[in-house]
């Protein structure tokens, strides 16, 4: 079937999804997450081939992104049962007030319509997406990449049979056929079928849809994240974090990506630092890219001119020495791509400068980036990690995938 085609069909569902009560609604996300697990063994069947292809073409940690197992796919299921459980955010009475001559104004939320998401090779991304859409009322259209394309597809194989035997349109939840750049760019230019779109990928996607697209668009993922280690920052619990931002799972977007180090503690931590996350790590021991000041107290690869400026998603940090909090700040928003900072102090007059200067989605005072998800923030799950400033900001839940619309009620009122 064409990408058209498949457009079509969504706007067609979106027009039966209006009418679908929210109690419905959750019946189907809780027969979605039952044959998702139902169908287990064919979805890491389907997985195996993907993983297959893809090996030699992609590094092993993003092999790690790709690759699905029984646990992984429990935590799906799951995912989408929290999605249930949450109140509908559809028809919540937003702002409500009488005008003096007797007119009672409401905003209401409302779904958006058509949400088509573009994602690469993270195949719980398609239950995550498809369950968010259909809580808030929208139809959900994916377009995975081809790494993880038959995992996708049994995915939404599954889902869309849950949705069948809910009584629902199985076209609520549609897959893309198409993994050329074509249907990519047929998505950023489908005006009258989508009403958003989200990308969620490295920086070269982000950066060609947000370019191209004449449908309204959201930018998410691209995370450059830091951490800062105060003067007065508690060395243990200092390591710990750093060592959970960057080693837990460096191929995600929340990893710690730059490492900035005050000079009054730096000689204390460093050393500390280079054993924990270098010399006795035996499995993925981390390089460790280094600026002059940090050079001269521990070795390491020097940095480059761009290290401060790539998200690495991988077992690489990069590390710079500032005098204090203040030089922290600028260095820190000077280089970040707007995900998720953290601040590592028992000084609450540097935390409170750090989180009012950081121009970033999520601020954190001594916990690790590694929590910016949606379903660390009680969202369910997310649709992914908005950097932008208008209309969604850090992770996508159900209130994010709602617009509004204004029902004014009079007594014979004219104007």
């Amino acid at each position: 079937m064409t990408t058209h085609e498949l457009l079509v069909k969504a706007k067609e569902a979106k027009a039966l999804l209006g009418a679908v009560e929210p109690q419905d609604i959750d019946r189907a996300l809780l027969l979605m997450a039952d044959k998702l697990e139902e169908n287990t063994e064919a979805i890491l069947s389907a997985n195996a081939l993907d993983i297959e292809a893809a090996r030699g073409k992609i590094s092993d940690v993003m092999i790690d992104r790709l690759m699905l197992s029984d646990e992984r796919i429990k935590g799906m299921a799951q995912g989408i049962r929290e999605v249930a459980a949450l109140p509908s955010p559809l028809g919540r009475v937003l702002k409500h007030h009488e005008r003096p001559g007797g007119l009672v104004i409401e905003r209401v939320s409302v779904a958006l319509g058509v949400v088509a998401i573009i994602y690469e090779s993270r195949p719980n991304v398609t239950s995550d997406a498809a369950a968010l859409a259909l809580k808030s009322g929208n139809v959900c259209v994916l377009r995975c990449g081809k790494e993880a394309h038959k995992s996708a597809a049994a995915i939404v194989k599954a889902l869309r049979a849950g949705l069948k035997e809910a009584g629902l349109n199985e076209d609520m939840v549609l897959l893309i056929e198409d993994t050329t750049r074509a249907s990519a760019n047929e998505l950023m230019t489908a005006d009258g079928y989508v009403d958003l779109l989200i990308p969620r990928g490295g920086k070269g996607l982000i950066s060609a849809i947000v370019k191209n697209a004449t449908v309204p668009c959201i930018q998410t993922g691209t995370g450059i994240c830091h951490i800062y280690i105060d003067s007065a920052a508690d060395i243990d619990m200092a390591l710990k974090i750093v060592e959970n931002a960057k080693c837990s799972r460096p191929s995600v977007c929340n990893a710690e990506e730059v490492l900035v180090v005050a000079e009054d503690i730096a000689e204390e931590f460093l050393p500390k630092l280079k054993a924990l996350l270098v010399d006795n790590r035996e499995v993925n021991p981390v390089e460790l890219r280094l600026d002059e000041k940090a050079a001269a107290i521990i070795d390491g690869t020097p940095a480059g001119e761009d290290d401060f400026d790539t998200e690495f998603l991988d077992y690489i940090l990069a590390v710079k020495i500032v005098k204090d909090v203040r030089e922290a700040v600028a260095h820190i928003n000077a280089h970040s791509t707007g995900h998720s900072e953290a601040i590592v102090t028992a000084d609450e007059n540097a935390a409170a400068v750090f989180t009012r200067g950081i121009d970033s989605s999520s601020v954190y005072v001594n916990a690790s980036t590694r929590f910016t998800d949606g379903g660390e923030f009680g969202l369910g799950c997310e649709m992914g990690i908005s950097t932008q400033k208008l209309h969604a900001r850090g992770p996508m839940g159900l209130e994010e995938l709602n617009t509004y619309k204004y029902i004014i009620t009079g007594r014979g009122n004219i104007r």
